[in-house]
Parts: C-alpha cells; structure tokens; sequence
C-alpha cells in the first residue's frame, strides 16, 4: 500500500514566548527558531517515519529546498514536489511556556498546485492506494474525485476548517481525522455537547466514513457503523503541540496498515503524538517506528 499525501510545505518560524499576545501587546521573545512544517509534510514524515511507503505533493519556492532533503532522510519520496517561482508557505508559530501555539500562516507555493499537477500527481497511484488531505491547498475536491476514479481510499484531515468544507464531495471520505472544533462543524453544533455527542452525529452524518475524533489530552474516540473505540495519551511533559495532530493521523494510518486493530492503532497512535509533544518542533519531533510499535 502507498500512501500519496497531498498538502502543504512550510518554512515554520517559531517564536518562543511566555505567553500568546493579546491585539496591541508587544512582546519580546526568548528565542526564535527556523523549522520545517505543513500539515502535508508533516503527515508524509509521521507515515514515512512508521515504515509506510510515503509519497509527498506539493510545491515551494527555491527558499524551501531543503525541506526536501530533510523529508527524503526522513523516507518521504519527494518527485511530486513541483518547484515554482514565487515562496514557500510560512507559518508564524508563538510557542508559549506551557507548550500552546498560536499560527499566522500564509500559503506561498502551498495556494499555487494547478490541476495538471493534480492530474499527475494521482495518475502514479492506483487500487489499494490512500490519498491523504488537509484543507491547506487548493483542488481538494478535484483531488478527492480523481482518487476515487483510480480506485484510492480518501482520508481527509479538514483543517482549517473553513467555509469551502462544506462544498466538497465529503460523501467521498474514507476516513475523516478531526478534532473537536472541526468535529463540531462538520456536524453543525453550534451550542453544547460533548465529543461522544460529535462523534455521533458525524458517524450519523457519514455512515460510509470512518471517524476518529481527536482530543488533546483527552485522547481519541473513533467511530465507524456499530463500532465504537477509544485511545489516551500517555503522561508525558508537554513541549510542543505543533505536528501532535498529523502525527497522530499518520501513525494511525500506519498501525491499520500494518494490520492492528482499531484499539491497538489509537493505542499507537496516541503513544507516537505523546512522544511528539515532549519535543519542540514539527517534523523532528516525530518520533520514529522503534519508539512507537
């Protein structure tokens, strides 16, 4: 199985504060540091680093090309990487003292893929293949359609979750990862309830789809039919949420491709977003199969 992930590179700077500013505060910062981020090479990295056959597309500016080193020597295969004329994606990180981040993100490359790149892209892979979504690029659903035209499963990560959600063919998603905020969008709660109340909507709401339901601290709930699951994090010290998330996804991804079941895949996947958080940054912060199976 070859999983073709689909999203955004970023250059991330990261500015580490003691708390996230307020509209008219200024604040001067610890330190600052350059790394390397997006949802998209995120995921591809978790995939890559849990022993999957991970395939990354996308684009970036000539400022990014060692993010390409960096995700080959990690296994990501990057030939579908375009380069183009214009920046990469940037994501303005504040870190606070207790681990919280705060995003300003501009697409760069990331807002640039053209439905021929697309074309390409989705014609290398076939039946038995996963296509792996975020919401940070554009052609989502040109993407989803194609996929489905070849015979690949859809997973979709909609984050940020924004008003274009709504307007792609959700019905086509295999598997949906959200978190709580997103959960609740998609299944149009605007007042109370909590995450079993989410994950029951959206299992009514897309009965074809796999969910699983991410919580922080709090773990992951899972629902698909009649089947119901749960995973926790483990109590490790929290450095850095950025990449907790699509690390999750990709190990999840992983530990089901590897065989395990449903529990066991939120168990792994729980451990490998827990180790992630004890670290700063994105994609080193990963950790690697040895740690987590």
């Amino acid at each position: 199985m070859k999983f073709l992930v689909y999203g955004a590179l970023n250059i991330d700077l990261i500015f580490s504060v003691d708390h996230i500013v307020i509209p008219g505060e200024t604040e001067q910062c610890a330190s600052l540091e350059k790394s390397s981020g997006g949802k998209g090479s995120n995921q591809a990295a978790a995939l890559a680093k849990a022993g999957m056959s991970a395939h990354l597309a996308g684009k970036i500016g000539n400022d990014g090309a060692y993010l390409l080193d960096m995700l080959r020597s990690f296994g990501v295969n990057t030939d579908l990487v375009s380069v183009w004329e214009g920046d990469t994606g940037r994501a303005l990180i504040q870190l606070d003292r207790n681990g919280q981040n705060a995003i300003v993100y501009y697409p760069g490359g990331n807002g640039a893929v053209v439905p021929e790149e697309i074309e390409k892209a989705i014609g290398a892979f076939g039946e038995g293949d996963m296509l792996v979504l975020q919401n940070e690029i554009p052609h989502i659903g040109l993407m989803m359609r194609k996929a489905k035209e070849r015979g690949l499963a859809v997973c979709l990560n909609p984050s940020p979750c924004d008003e274009k959600i709504e307007s792609l063919p959700l019905e086509m998603t295999d598997i949906f990862f959200v978190n709580e905020i997103e959960g609740a969008s998609l299944a149009g709660m605007t007042g109370g309830g909590g995450p079993e109340t989410i994950l029951e909507r959206l299992v009514g709401r897309f009965p074809a789809s796999e969910i699983v339901l991410t919580l922080g601290k709090e773990g992951a709930l899972y629902g698909y039919r009649n089947t119901r699951e749960s995973g926790a994090i483990l109590d490790y010290p929290v450095v850095d949420t950025t990449g907790a998330g699509d690390t999750f996804t990709g190990y999840f991804l992983a530990a089901r491709a590897r065989g395990f079941s449903v529990k066991d895949a939120l168990a792994l996947a729980c451990r490998a977003a827990s180790i992630a958080v004890s670290r700063k940054g994105a994609l080193g912060a990963i950790p690697g199969a040895g740690e987590v199976f």
